[in-house]
C-alpha cells in the first residue's frame, strides 16, 4: 500500500499528495462540500407562508382596533403578538428566499443558516411579547377595565377561524414542521389561535357573568403558553448555532458503528452538526490497519452514516500508521 491519505466527500473519493510522519499540516482537514446533500425548499413552503403572512396581517389590523373599542386586552395583547407574528413570518419568508441561494466563495454553506437566525429572532420575540402581556395585565388584576364582552367575542371568534385556516394551510403545502424556520413560523400561528382562544373564553365570562378580571387571567395563561413553545424554537436553534450535534444522531453511536469497519482500529476527530433543518454534516479520521484496501473501507463508512444515520453530507479522511497526526483542539 502506499504512503497516501483518503479524504471522501461527499459521495466522491479523493487521493491527497504523500503525507510523511513531520511534515503533516492542518490543511489536511480542508473540508470540500460541493457534492453534498442538496437542501432545497419547495415552492408550497414558500405559498404557504406568504398565505400565513397575509392572514396573519388582515386579523392583526381587526383585533387591534377591535380590542380599542373593545378596551379588551385580550384583544390588544393577541394583536401586539400578531404583529410580532406578522413581521416574523415576513422574516421566515425572506430567510427561506435567501437559503435557496446558491453558495459563493465567500459563504461555502450558502446561506442555510439565515433560517435558523429567523427561527431565533422569531423565538426572542415571543419572549419579548409574552412579556409585555404579563406586564400589562397584572396591571390590571387589581382593577379590571368593563369590556365590551359580545364585540371582544366575536372578533375573538373571527381571528381564531382565520388563525385555523392559516395553519392548515401552512402545513399543507409547506413541508411540515421538520424545518426549524417553518416550525418557528407555525408556532407563532398556533399562539396566535391560542389567544383567540383565550380572548373568546374571556368574553364568554364576562358576557354571563361580568367577571372582568377574567380577561387579564386568560392573557397570562396564553402568555405562559407563548413562553412554553419559543424556549423549544430558541433551544433548537441555538443548539444549531452552537454546532451540537443533531438531535437525531447519537454520536457515540456512530463512532460504534465505524469501529465495526472490518480493519478500522480507532475514529478520532469526529464531528456532527446540523448546517440547518433537514440538512445534517459529518467529518471523522478513520485510523485502519495497514494492510487494509483504504477505498474500500471509505465506501463502507460513508454508506454506513449515509443509510444508517442519513447524514449524506460526509467528509472521511483514512490513515494508517505512517500518519501521525498531531493533538487538535476539538
Amino acid at each position: 500500500m502506499s504512503n497516501h491519505s483518503y479524504v471522501i466527500r461527499g459521495r466522491g473519493i479523493s487521493m491527497n499528495h504523500p503525507i510523511h510522519d513531520h511534515d503533516h499540516t492542518h490543511a489536511d482537514h480542508s473540508h470540500s462540500h460541493g457534492y453534498g446533500h442538496a437542501h432545497s425548499h419547495s415552492p408550497g413552503d414558500r405559498n404557504g407562508l406568504l398565505i400565513a403572512l397575509l392572514i396573519t396581517g388582515g386579523i392583526m389590523l381587526i383585533e387591534f382596533f377591535g380590542g380599542l373599542v373593545t378596551d379588551s386586552l385580550a384583544l390588544l395583547s393577541d394583536s401586539g403578538h400578531m404583529l410580532s407574528d406578522t413581521a416574523s413570518l415576513a422574516l421566515s419568508l425572506v430567510a427561506m428566499i435567501f437559503a435557496a441561494k446558491p453558495p459563493t466563495a465567500k459563504n461555502s454553506y450558502g446561506f442555510h443558516r439565515f433560517e435558523i437566525m429567523a427561527a431565533l429572532f422569531n423565538g426572542v420575540t415571543l419572549f419579548v411579547i409574552a412579556g409585555f402581556i404579563l406586564w400589562e395585565a397584572f396591571q390590571r388584576f387589581n382593577a379590571p377595565p368593563e369590556v365590551a364582552s359580545g364585540t371582544m367575542i366575536i372578533i375573538a371568534a373571527v381571528g381564531l377561524l382565520a388563525n385555523l385556516v392559516s395553519a392548515w394551510s401552512l402545513m399543507r403545502k409547506s413541508s411540515g414542521t421538520a424545518n426549524i424556520n417553518i416550525r418557528s413560523a407555525y408556532l407563532h400561528i398556533v399562539s396566535d389561535a391560542l389567544g383567540s382562544v383565550g380572548a373568546l373564553l374571556a368574553g364568554l365570562v364576562m358576557n354571563v357573568f361580568s367577571w372582568y378580571v377574567a380577561d387579564p387571567i386568560v392573557s397570562v395563561i396564553v402568555a405562559l403558553l407563548i413562553l412554553r413553545s419559543a424556549w423549544s424554537v430558541i433551544r433548537q436553534a441555538f443548539h444549531i448555532l452552537m454546532e451540537g450535534t443533531p438531535l437525531t444522531v447519537n454520536s457515540d453511536d456512530v463512532r460504534r458503528e465505524l469501529l465495526l469497519i472490518d480493519g478500522v482500529i480507532d475514529v478520532h476527530d469526529l464531528h456532527i452538526w446540523s448546517i440547518t433543518s433537514g440538512l445534517d454534516a459529518l467529518s471523522a479520521h478513520l485510523r485502519i490497519e495497514d494492510h487494509s484496501v483504504q477505498q474500500d473501507i471509505l465506501k463502507q463508512a460513508v454508506r454506513l452514516v449515509e443509510q444508517k444515520f442519513g447524514i449524506q453530507h460526509a467528509t472521511l479522511q483514512v490513515e494508517n500508521s505512517s500518519l501521525q497526526h498531531d493533538h487538535l483542539k476539538v
